[in-house]
């Protein structure tokens, strides 16, 4: 007899463990570390629990529940749960709903007998229930990413939404059917979810407020509406992400009189506000087009790491679409958008002409979690050095080159009013040449003080907007200068490009000035470096000179000398276009390979953790990541995409192929380093390194010398926006109790990726 709704109502709790919060790569947690390792649910000290009436667990004592399940036979659920920080289902990772969306329930297979679901809860509070399956194919509307209709336009628009597979085994050849125009999806694994994105076929001369949408997939069914806007209206648009091929949204507050002289504004939104709310929180303007990014998720990354790449890709796609003068770009944002306003105003120097950040933060360490202490420690120093890149105030130099207007509340209870006059005492010290200032007297976070005027105050702010007006990029300016520490975020400002650090990640600068046919300039750390002018005869560079021939130039340190470059950089090499740390491979449409080639428990772990890290990016970050066993990787219909591999050269069939020259290597019986070798069972190892066959690809590795070592990955956070990993780490289970203490090896790849001396 099949189960009917299973409510969790009576179960087990467990004190909170004292873990560390914050943007950890590791942070230590005891009740976490007893069902990873072999200790187990029993040696955790359990207490008797009851919802209340409305089914909720709450209170500061929730560290961890436990319920246990009996079937008198096996059977599919959908869990649906909320307020976990993830799930443990018979030990099996799967996704938690830490922000209490309810938007995604995963597939779970229970077997006859005892079954032990538990849940570290993260904020306090947990409900949750199984539902028993009906179908093994549905479709989730709940979780749906769509454009608008604008009028006047037709043609196909992407749009994208949870398919769930229920049954045991990949579903293959697929389609999904919206009013009846299909578009394949992907081989669906076992037991999983996706956000599968298909086309809507919109004909000419559509009319009225909505649009109905009719979606069918395998016997499932489901419908929604698109609505269907003026173009002189707020409306929605959608795209094809290239960080993983997921349908993506943002935005638009549109100019009322279209024309290529017009300003265009990229906006972003502050934690918990959709694009759509940060769109329409701005009054229309005749001359100015604003688009609103979405940071991949309302909370999503806090505009670093891929929120950052999704404000760039919205802004390219902008470009495209609505007419403006290149000269008037401009950016602007909210809270975590005043924060994103900030790290993305001083990472990409000269790309706006104005940024005006609205009550924002300046960075993790000052208002966001981060915990970095100076060390000479190698392994915690590699950790610092790959937190660089998050450190607003390394690149406070490159603001210098743009207009600033600060807007904050004094009596801003979210984010402190200290955060901005901290910024102004900053950018004060090196001499910025033009930064405009307000703060609201008595203004808390979110403030109106004309509610008659369209659009809110504390972000549509009418002399910031005047500001924008009265500035313009220079798309050609005499001098060149930027800071950075690592090219493959920011590595280019006017005509120059730095390609290649000398010490990675760590912070590296040129100042570059043009006069006639001849360039004078200064750099720091940098190895490789490149400019894009015509015409120029003379290079004095750091004291050198150097006669080129005119054209674009290439100039190379070697011995400590700069010398043209005799020839263009190898592929296989280090740039601004392919490089570390780890986190940098998952782009590049990449896909999650597991490996098949173990024991069956070796097996289930990577099918299960492949899968558990493609519920998280969906998660956090709206995303749609092919997995594939290693048996059926192409390479030639996979070309120049990024791989996650999962295991170890013994487990995974593509590990010799892909990383077999890597100075990295992961087997069942340790892990070498170079030539040192680490001989235990319970290590684990992530790094990434150049795909052989592509010029542009990465490899991600994660993988572990035994079933203890894998399983430690499961507690690698880097997903969480932040969180620093260099470009390859080895680590014990320590980790579990110590955090960063259980991490024993750690560093960087030089530009020929070989190890990099500490």
């Amino acid at each position: 007899m099949k189960q009917a709704v299973i409510e969790f109502r009576q179960g087990l709790v467990a004190a909170p463990s004292g873990g560390r919060g914050g943007r950890f790569a590791f942070s230590a947690d005891n009740l976490q570390a007893k069902i990873v390792s072999s200790e187990g649910l029993e040696s955790i000290s359990w207490s008797p629990i009851t919802a209340s009436e409305s089914g909720e667990f709450s209170g500061r004592g929730l560290g961890m529940l436990r319920f246990t399940v009996e079937l008198s036979a096996p059977q599919s659920f959908l869990l649906a749960a909320s307020g976990h920080s993830m799930a443990y289902v018979n030990g099996e990772p799967r996704i938690g709903d830490v922000y209490s969306d309810n938007r995604i329930a995963v597939p779970v297979r229970l077997k006859a007998g005892k079954n032990e679901l538990v849940f570290p809860v993260g904020r306090g509070r947990f409900s949750g229930r199984l539902v028993p399956v009906t179908a093994p194919i549905s479709i989730n509307t709940a979780e749906l990413t769509q454009p608008d209709i604008v009028l006047g336009e037709s043609g196909p628009l992407w749009a994208s939404v949870v398919v769930v597979n229920a049954s045991e085994k990949t579903q293959r050849g697929l389609k999904l059917f919206a009013n009846g125009h299909a578009t394949p999806i992907p081989p669906l694994p076992p037991l999983s979810v996706r956000k599968a994105a298909f086309q809507i076929m919109v004909p000419k001369g559509v009319v009225g407020e909505e649009f109905p949408v009719v979606l069918e997939a395998d016997g499932a069914n489901a419908s929604f509406k698109l609505r269907i806007r003026k173009p002189t209206l707020t409306h929605k648009r959608t795209f094809i992400s290239q960080i993983d091929g997921s349908v993506q949204y943002y935005a638009v507050n549109p100019a009322q009189k279209p024309a290529p002289d017009n300003a265009l504004v990229l906006s972003l939104h502050g934690a918990s506000v959709q694009a759509q709310g940060q769109a329409e929180a701005y009054g229309a303007k005749e001359q100015m087009t604003l688009a609103a990014a979405t940071n991949r998720r309302p909370f999503g990354f806090d505009w670093e790491d891929w929120g950052r790449l999704d404000a760039f890709e919205v802004f390219a796609d902008a470009q495209k679409r609505y007419p403006h003068d290149p000269a008037q770009r401009y950016l602007t944002g909210h809270s975590m958008g005043g924060h994103g306003t900030w790290s993305i105003g001083s990472l990409f120097p000269g790309q706006f002409a104005v940024i005006g950040p609205s009550a924002g933060w300046i960075s993790f360490g000052t208002y966001g979690g981060a915990n970095r202490v100076a060390s000479t420690n190698p392994v915690t120093a590699a950790f610092s050095r790959a937190a660089n890149q998050y450190d607003t105030l390394l690149f406070k130099e490159n603001l210098k080159q743009t207009a600033i207007y600060v807007v904050h509340g004094d009596a801003d209870d979210n984010v402190p009013v200290t955060e901005a006059r901290t910024m102004r005492k900053e950018l004060e010290a090196i001499k910025h040449p033009r930064v405009l200032w307000h703060e609201e007297p008595g203004a808390g976070h979110w403030w109106d003080n004309d509610e008659k005027t369209p659009g809110a105050a504390c972000v549509d702010w009418p002399p910031m907007n005047r500001l924008f007006a009265a500035c313009r990029r220079e798309e050609s300016p005499e001098t060149a200068a930027l800071v950075t520490v690592n090219p493959a975020v920011s590595a280019t400002n006017a005509w120059a490009t730095l390609e290649q650090q000398e010490v990675p990640l760590e912070v590296s600068s040129f100042v570059l000035q043009r006069s006639g046919n001849k360039v004078v300039g200064t750099t720091k750390n940098a190895a490789r470096l490149t400019i894009a002018l015509t015409g120029v005869r003379e290079v004095l560079l750091d004291g050198q000179t150097l006669k080129p021939s005119g054209g674009t130039l290439t100039l190379e340190k070697t011995g400590g000398k700069w010398q043209i470059a005799p020839k263009a950089l190898p592929g296989t090499a280090k740039s601004a276009r392919r490089s570390g740390p780890f986190k940098q491979a998952f782009t590049q449409r990449f896909v999650l390979v597991y490996g098949t080639a173990g024991t069956p428990e070796e097996n289930a772990w990577g099918y299960g953790k492949a899968r558990f890290d493609a519920e998280q990016f969906l998660y956090r970050g709206n995303a749609s990541p092919d997995l594939l066993p290693d048996t059926e990787f192409d390479a030639k219909r996979e070309k120049d995409r990024s791989v996650i591999l999962y295991g170890n050269a013994d487990t995974n069939r593509l590990w010799k192929q892909l990383l077999g020259k890597c100075p990295v290597q992961v087997r069942r019986d340790g892990i070498t380093v170079g030539n040192k070798a680490l001989r235990q069972p319970d290590l684990a190892c992530l790094f990434v390194y150049p795909r052989p066959d592509s010029a542009m690809g990465l490899v991600g590795a994660i993988g572990g010398t035994g079933l203890p070592g894998l399983r430690l990955t499961e507690r690698a956070a880097y997903f969480t926006s932040g969180t620093p990993y260099p470009d390859w780490c080895v680590f014990g289970p320590k980790i579990l109790t110590e955090g960063m203490g259980g991490v024993l090896e750690a560093g960087f790849f030089d530009n020929v990726w070989t190890l990099a001396a500490p």
